[in-house]
């Protein structure tokens, strides 16, 4: 992609990933694994400051509620958005998302603060 160049500034220092595809593309389900990789595995991030958002399109049809994504995006905290339906439900997921990231970075910087006076 032509912004490949700028993705070392976008993941520089950056605590968490939130992955946002359509699941009735089969590409896109190529495509996440691809940023997984990128953005998660080659950082090192945690699975778990990695967010997939399977967004659902006003109208869309087809059975992907049942999404299975295979390893390693399977280990994954996976939402279904459909705003239509229930925006209320994401806004928990992404508060309960952006909680335990901010757990994780205040962990991290008592540890280095630990360090730093032992």
């Amino acid at each position: 992609s032509r912004f490949e160049t700028c993705w070392p500034a976008l993941m520089k220092d950056s605590h968490g990933v939130i992955i946002i595809f359509n699941p009735e593309l089969p590409s896109h389900l190529k495509e996440i694994e691809m940023w997984y990789s990128c953005f998660v595995q080659q950082q090192p991030l945690l699975d778990s400051q990695c967010l997939l958002v399977a967004h659902h399109k006003p109208g869309s049809t087809g059975d992907t509620e049942n999404l299975s994504l295979a390893y390693p995006l399977n280990k994954l905290k996976l939402i279904h958005s459909n705003l239509e339906e229930d925006p209320e439900d994401v806004r928990m997921e992404f508060i309960k998302y952006f909680r335990s990231i901010i757990t994780l970075i205040n962990e991290s910087r008592e540890r280095e603060e630990m360090s730093i006076i032992s």
